[in-house]
Formats: C-alpha cells, structure tokens, sequence
C-alpha cells in the first residue's frame, strides 16, 4: 500500500511524532510505502510530493513544527479542487491520504468523501476545540507554554505592584487560556464562551487589591469579547479565508484597566510561542499513538474514519464529526476557574 501524508492549517508541536510513527509504523509492520505533500492542501494541488522513508523521519519526534510544511489551502474553494486531489493521488499511485489538521482541513478532508477520495483524519489544534476527540495533538504544549508564562510573570506582577494581562490564543474556545489559568494561578480569566463586563472585571480588580493582594495576573483568550455595547473593540483585520485575524485584545483593555482602578497595567502576548519548540512528552505520545492508529485505518480499508482520543484510549470516529460544533469550554469548567478568582 502506498499512502499520502499532509499537514495543514497552523502549525503546532506534536505534527512530526504523527509523521513520524505513521511511517515508521506502516513500514515495518506492513511494508507499506508512504508520500508527504508539502505545505498542506496547497501541495496536493500542486502535486509537489516528496518520499517519506524512515531516513527522512529519523530524529523529528522532539523538533517542532512539521518537516511537510503547512498552510490554510482549502480545495474544496476551487471548483476543480476534488479533481485536481484525485490526480494527485494518482499520480503518485497512492492508495488514500492521512490528513493531519483542524478544522479547516478535516473539514476539506470530509468533504472530499463525497467525491470518492480516499482519506483519514488526525485531529491536531493547539485551541483543542475540534469536536470528536476529548483531546488534539499540540494542546497539552500550548496549555503548558502558557502556564509557564503565567508562572514567571507572577514574580514581576508582585514586585511592583501590577496588573498584568497574559493574552493566549483561543479564537472561540478558551481551551488553553483556562489551562493557564488554573495551572498557573491566575486572578481573572476572560474566554470566549463568557462575554465580559470590564466594569465588573475592574471591581474585582479593585477589591483583590484592597483586601488580598497588590498585584493581580489576568488570563486573556485572543477570543474574549466584551458583553454588547460595553466597550468599543477595533475592527480585526480579515485573514485569506476572511476570518478575523485575531490577537491584540488586551492593548485594548490595558489602558481601560489602568484608566478606571489606577493601577499599572502591562501586556504579554504569547502568540505563536505557543505553537512554536518542541512538543511535551504528552503531544510526543498522543502523535506517536494517532499516527500509528491512522495506519491501522488505512490497513483495514476504514477510510472516511477519524483517530480520536476518548478518555486514555485511541478510538476511531467518523471524520464527518470534525465538521460538527466547534468543542468549547462548557460552564462548569469556567465555574471551576472561578472559585479561584481573587
């Protein structure tokens, strides 16, 4: 058997372990051949392939970011886009494609289906927000950069007596930011699922300071917005698929912060830190199990199937669930965060 691999949508720590046992697994085990397109979707449709043999995967599971190269192609916006997959595929005498990505990419991947083309998805997204699996590859480095984040600016707040705004990604789901709060301690958590009033993020403010503490650590997902007609937020730029390039939020509350209680304020914006370096030994394993899960897929003919992670152990669930509603941050996580407000 003779398979594709592809990375796209944004990078994360934890691709190459899936690259890697994918192609460790399926040669040694079945001697199958495999084939990795660069830089996602986009490398499919142009046909730009390279071979993948266990040379070229040797050394890669510590090493960030993914050997493929990635990127937010989708083909399903060509009108020719599934004809142009399918002689890629042929070209290159491939049996079917294992497609690494979020939800832009399983998406394009499920909706391939439909066009009899031959693929299996691996869930992989630092926000950790894609339906189907109770975790993504890169999620738990992301998560951990963050709370490390929060840690070392927990003694800089103290010594002077600051408010300080760590902003972490999390368009619609305040996955990480909620990790970085509770495992690094943070005061305040403002996410996406729970639109915030700064009136009352400043009286809490205010009242941690008069009673508790003279400094405050407030974790931000890039996502969070204020409840309507609270406070004015800056129009985002679009991105190539006319999303909101999302990041910046707290330069915005910064100055309101410090305006309304009197208090020194700073930002720190991880932004892609948080995808970058090398993946923890979580993402290491999760991407080890995923890659070999995939190729056990394609050996039983199970295409049109995604690898998931249900509890500790890797099942295997239609790839149509990567198309279904976005996995957020329920309530009564975000209930338990509060206990530790303040």
């Amino acid at each position: 058997m003779r398979l594709g691999l592809l990375t796209g949508g944004g990078d994360c720590p934890g691709l190459n372990a899936v690259i890697r046992a994918a192609v460790r697994g399926g040669t040694t085990r079945n001697g199958h051949q495999f084939v990795g397109f660069r830089d996602g979707w986009l490398g499919v449709l142009e046909d730009r392939a390279m071979s993948l043999d266990l040379a070229a995967v040797r050394g890669i599971l510590p090493r960030g970011g993914t050997i493929l190269g990635s990127s937010g192609t989708n083909p399903m916006s060509l009108s020719d886009g599934p004809q142009l997959v399918r002689a890629a595929l042929a070209r290159n005498d491939l049996d079917g494609l294992i497609v690494i990505g979020g939800e832009g990419t399983l998406g394009a991947a499920a909706d391939l289906l439909a066009h009899d083309i031959p693929v299996i998805g691996v869930p992989k997204t630092i926000d950790n927000d894609l339906p189907g699996t109770d975790l993504t590859v890169g999620f738990r480095t992301a998560a951990q950069v963050a709370t490390d984040a929060v840690d070392r600016l927990h003694s800089t707040a103290e010594s002077h007596d600051r408010v300080m705004l760590v902003e972490v990604m999390g368009r619609q789901a305040g996955w990480i930011a909620l990790e970085a709060a509770l495992g690094g301690g943070a005061d305040l958590l403002l996410v996406p699922e729970v639109s915030f009033d700064l009136d009352d993020v400043c009286l809490h403010l205010r009242h941690r300071h008069m009673t508790t503490a003279s400094f405050s650590i407030v974790v931000v997902a890039e996502g969070a917005t204020p409840v309507h007609g609270t406070l004015e937020i800056p129009p985002y730029p679009l991105d190539e698929n006319g999303f909101p390039r999302l990041g910046g939020i707290s330069n915005v509350l910064a100055p309101e912060i410090a305006r309304r209680t009197g208090y020194e304020t700073r930002v720190t914006i991880l932004g892609h830190v948080q995808r970058g370096g090398s993946p923890v030994a979580f993402d290491r394993v999760l991407g080890t199990r995923f890659g070999l899960a995939a190729v056990a897929l394609a050996n039983a003919g199970a295409f049109g199937r995604m690898v998931s992670l249900s509890g500790q152990e890797v099942i295997d669930v239609d790839l149509m669930e990567a198309k279904g509603p976005r996995k957020v941050v329920p309530m009564n996580r975000y209930r338990d965060a509060e206990v530790f407000f303040g």
